[in-house]
């Protein structure tokens, strides 16, 4: 079962930090393990992602701002932001990459959680 869950997130001012965590159940092989986020009237956007290798993407908006990390094992990713901008509000998804016996990967999405930038 794939099941992201997240937590995290809330309300802060501009230049503080949050951390937001993602779950989901260890048994599951994870292709890879990221963040999107969707602001209102916008599309859902790549903000973070790590592969089960370690390699991380970056949206540019928040690079050297944001920092994500994956715990294979237990199959955690956390999202670190730090120097939030009014532009970084949004409502944040959880996504699970899993292979497939296609040869493709399937996406598992978290409910969201709310991140309120206020200036």
């Amino acid at each position: 079962q794939v099941q992201p869950v997240e937590s995290g997130g809330g309300l802060v001012q501009a230049g503080e930090s949050l951390k937001l965590s993602c779950s989901n159940s260890p048994s599951v092989f994870i292709y890879s393990m990221g963040w999107f986020r969707q602001a209102p009237g916008q599309q859902r956007e790549l903000v973070a992602q790590i592969s089960r290798s370690g390699s991380r993407t970056y949206a540019d908006s928040v690079q050297g701002r944001f920092a994500i990390s994956g715990d294979n094992v237990n199959n955690i990713v956390t999202l670190q932001m730090n120097n939030l901008k009014p532009e970084d509000t949004a409502v944040y998804y959880c996504n699970i990459r899993v292979p497939t016996t296609t040869g493709r990967n399937q996406d598992f999405w978290g409910r969201g959680t709310q991140v309120t930038v206020s200036s």
